[in-house]
């Protein structure tokens, strides 16, 4: 499984509107992996009345869903009313504002406020923030129309961002800040409320809350060496964030090497080196309601 949070330290609570910008840099940059998958799903799903994002953040995802799919409605869903905000500012300004929603709430349970069944239900990298992630899916499941789709992106593979040796410190310190971060995520999970415990098998989840004809595709971002500036700020951010993870995360030599690739000053930071690069892998699983 592949997560990237903002948060690596043993605090598992996440400031989602303190991360706006930040969720807003990432979605942004990894548009063409989502319009890549928007585009499956387009073969997968016959013109949809009403589009719902669930978790849909600061709305990235969300307007290319209104791009992808221009007679849909698109209904934006989050806890957050500032990231809210800013999904209903970018669907005006890119303008979608005449057929796109915002609801505000805690999944699944704010569902309950749908005015009518969705033909799309998409959770992008939402559903693992869900303790009970089978009953939430069957929850998803009920506000589905007959013959709707439920997709959920879940999976795939770690990012990766530069050469497995970086010329100083230990080979491989990507490799080990992804062990970290596993450590992370397992806390995570378990310090949501009532979670369960689940084999990550996302067919077998579909087909158990009463959905049909699954299906899986992952979807590749490769934007090669050497980065634009976009990238290059993404992938400083990204390592930034593991300042906050504590002194027993990290073995000194790697967190010695972090501080040299976060050095502007350093020829071999992340913000002067060539040989920066963004590869990511994300995966997406579809399940049909019966008719």
């Amino acid at each position: 499984m592949a997560h990237q949070h903002a948060h690596h330290g043993h605090d598992t609570e996440i400031d989602w509107a303190d991360m706006a910008s930040h969720l807003e840099a990432q979605a942004e940059l990894f548009s063409p992996l989502y319009e890549r998958a928007l585009a499956w799903l387009g073969k997968e799903v016959t013109e949809p009345g009403l589009i719902v994002d669930l978790g849909s953040g600061p709305g990235v995802v969300s307007c290319l869903f209104a791009e992808t799919f221009p007679g849909a409605r698109v209904l934006a869903v989050d806890g957050s009313a500032p990231l809210l905000e800013r999904a209903r500012a970018r669907a005006d300004r890119l303008g979608h504002g005449d057929r796109f929603g915002v609801l505000a709430g805690e999944l699944p349970g704010v569902l309950d406020e749908l005015e009518y069944p969705a033909d799309l239900l998409w959770a992008g990298r939402s559903l693992h923030h869900l303790g009970d992630q089978r009953a939430a899916l069957t929850a998803f499941a009920e506000r589905l129309a007959p013959g709707g789709t439920l997709a959920i992106m879940e999976g795939g593979l770690p990012s990766r961002f530069l050469p497995r040796d970086l010329g100083f410190g230990r080979p491989g310190l990507e490799a080990r800040l992804d062990a970290a971060q596993e450590e992370w995520f397992a806390r995570m999970r378990a310090d949501l409320p009532g979670t369960v415990d689940e084999t990550e098998d996302w067919p077998a989840l579909l087909s158990a809350a009463g959905l049909k004809h699954t299906r899986t595709r992952s979807f590749l971002l490769d934007l090669p060496a050497p980065a634009s500036d976009r990238a290059r700020a993404y992938v400083a951010a990204h390592f930034a964030r593991w300042n906050d993870v504590s002194d027993d995360t990290l073995a000194p030599d790697d967190r010695a090497a972090l501080d040299r690739l976060l050095d502007p000053r350093d020829p071999l930071s992340v913000h002067r080196r060539a040989d920066v690069f963004v590869l990511a892998a994300h995966t997406v699983h579809t399940a049909v309601k019966p008719a």
